[in-house]
């Protein structure tokens, strides 16, 4: 018999319920005695024991399903370490757990944290297969995560939305776009929503760039402009400063987010109307798109197979069109960054969308 245990930690996405039911299925299938143990709340639940035996009756009807069956929490890794009050030890209570329900294995869907903390129970001696979980595609080692182009489809529909109101008053829109250190989301929304200016964490911008954008776009005869802006886009000033400054100025400054910021400054200098719009939360859900169920029903099947064959510490991930295992030493600790120099973004460039730099 084997014994799985399986979480999902950290923000929910749109195709967690897609990839367990892969993993779930795929086992089901290919042994005769399978046990699936579901923690709920991510680490959490591993750390206190509160899980669910589930069955195949669970993992039915939840290929269109947003979110996560077995709900979710963050649990920074940087505190996994950290004794807790009356001596509660989060690392030894998971490894009890683990060996208490006496798993086989651990399959654990996250982002970037939950890749670090996946690898430091690996480390530990748990066996553990992972997948690749984040709508903003910034996991390093895999070409591409699940929730990533579903997310891509709402924040392109937010855009196109935009684009008839904008034109009927002569506004200027920012769109502001999840994203605090990489700026895929955006970078893909902002192309495929037709906005005329992309700005995004990797390429610092430089403001009178962006009004003369804006500008040239008047001058064109253009009654409207569209910026698609991640919200950790950061000015060539912002870039010279140091963590600790630029979460200082941060934090004292008057506008809630960058976005508004910069609208402010487009106000100032062309005088131009300026509405400002964020999609939030609404980026990371509803149902997977049909693209992201494949994938992730995919990824599920390959971790599965990690599984049957013992091939413990890695995470699955795609190179191209292909599913391979990745070392989670690789992995964790890593973010995948958009390359200013890459071929997309002079593909944007050519099209004359401006990155503001």
């Amino acid at each position: 018999m084997k014994r799985i245990g399986m979480l999902t930690s950290g923000g929910d996405c749109q195709a967690l319920n897609a990839t367990m039911r892969g993993v779930a299925k795929t086992l089901y299938s290919k042994l005769d005695d399978v046990q699936i143990f579901g923690f709920e709340e991510g680490y959490r639940g591993l750390m206190y024991n509160d899980y669910i035996l589930m069955k195949p009756s669970d993992f039915s009807g939840i290929l269109t399903v947003g979110g996560t069956i077995l709900g979710s929490s963050r649990q920074p890794f940087k505190q996994m370490r950290v004794i807790g009050e009356n001596g509660f030890n989060k690392v030894e209570a998971m490894k009890a757990t683990y060996k208490n329900l006496k798993l086989d294995c651990l399959v654990i869907l996250g982002g970037n944290g939950t890749q670090k903390t996946a690898n430091l129970l690996r480390e530990e001696g748990l066996n553990i297969v992972s997948l690749p979980k984040t709508i903003d595609n910034d996991i390093y080692g895999t070409d591409m995560t699940f929730g990533f182009q579903s997310a891509v489809d709402i924040a392109t529909s937010a855009i196109d939305c935009i684009h008839t109101t904008a034109a009927s008053h002569g506004r200027v829109f920012i769109v502001e776009l999840m994203g605090h250190k990489v700026g895929w989301l955006t970078l893909h929304a902002g192309i495929a929503g037709g906005a005329d200016i992309i700005l995004i964490p990797e390429i610092p911008y430089d403001i009178n760039h962006v009004i003369s954008a804006v500008k040239k776009r008047t001058k064109a005869g253009k009654r409207f402009s569209i910026l698609a802006v991640a919200e950790g886009a950061i000015s060539k000033e912002e870039a010279a400063l140091t963590k600790k400054e630029l979460a200082k100025k941060r934090a004292s400054s008057r506008f809630p987010s960058v976005s508004y910021e910069i609208g402010k400054k487009i106000e100032e200098v062309l005088g131009q109307e300026v509405r400002i719009v964020v999609p939030g939360h609404t980026q990371r859900g509803g149902s997977p798109d049909s693209y992201d169920r494949v994938v992730s029903t995919r990824l599920g099947a390959a971790a599965a197979r990690l599984i049957m064959e013992e091939k413990y510490g890695y995470m699955v991930g795609f190179k191209g069109n292909d599913i391979v295992p990745v070392p989670l030493q690789e992995v964790a600790g890593k973010l995948k960054y958009v390359d200013p120099s890459s071929s997309i973004v002079q593909e944007a460039k050519d099209l004359g969308i401006s990155f503001g730099d």
